[in-house]
């Protein structure tokens, strides 16, 4: 979880899913103020594995409550990884000491707010894809992906997506493209900053899946029907 603004059913959907749950410093203020209407049973629910980061973000408040709950709070100072980072490394060290495989991961935030934290989150996740981890960015209006370059199969959950999305050549001079199952499709077409962004495609109702061919890395990104979070 960073230190962006999110909806409580966008955190339960995505609390229930997962197995760890760690915050990038000031991510454990939004978790500690989720806008629930019984704040306090939230705070009962909600209790986060691990809080890590240089802390410059975290309110005393936030971090005296957690404690007293018994949460690991890690303030790490290196200057050369962001808190994203360090979450991440944490992360990586649980699974080396339990013995087991990269988990997928998904980041709450890091679509939003400030856009040197943004560009960030993009640059991280596309260097993370030379990793066996699928690593996913979430908000309440997106969620998005790194596709490494070679084809790819996207299953379409219509009542969670939808209906705009995008192809987007972040990190890369050019790629082709090739796509399926969108309203606008391209056909070993070039796209780059200097040319054609496929911004503001549409979903097709009848498509379950949407095929992708790209000569290099690029971000995929559908838009999240605030309907679909709902339980």
């Amino acid at each position: 979880m960073l230190n962006q603004p999110f909806s409580y059913p966008l955190l339960k959907r995505l609390w229930n899913g997962c197995s760890w749950r760690y915050c990038a410093d000031g991510g454990a203020n939004k978790l500690h103020d989720p806008g629930h209407p019984h704040p306090a049973a939230c705070l009962a629910r909600y209790l986060p594995d691990l809080i890590k980061g240089d802390l410059d973000s975290l309110r005393s408040d936030v971090r005296e409550y957690y404690t007293s709950k018994n949460i690991t709070v890690v303030e790490d100072h290196d200057q050369y990884s962001t808190d994203l980072m360090k979450c991440i490394s944490a992360l990586a060290e649980k699974e080396k000491a339990e013995g087991m495989e990269d988990s997928d991961l998904v980041i709450l935030g890091g679509l939003s707010g400030r856009l040197d934290q943004t560009v960030h989150t993009l640059s991280f996740l596309h260097k993370l894809r030379k990793s066996k981890r699928r690593v996913f960015a979430i908000t309440d209006d997106s969620v998005a992906w790194v596709l490494p370059e070679g084809e790819h199969r996207i299953h379409i959950n219509h009542d969670m997506l939808g209906p705009t999305c995008g192809l987007l050549p972040l990190g890369v001079d050019s790629t082709i493209l090739s796509t399926t199952g969108l309203r606008w499709n391209l056909t070993d077409t070039e796209s780059s900053f200097d040319g054609l962004v496929s911004t503001s495609n549409h979903l097709v109702p009848e498509e379950e899946f949407v095929w992708v061919k790209t000569s290099r890395p690029i971000w995929w990104t559908a838009e999240l029907r605030a309907s679909g979070l709902a339980e």
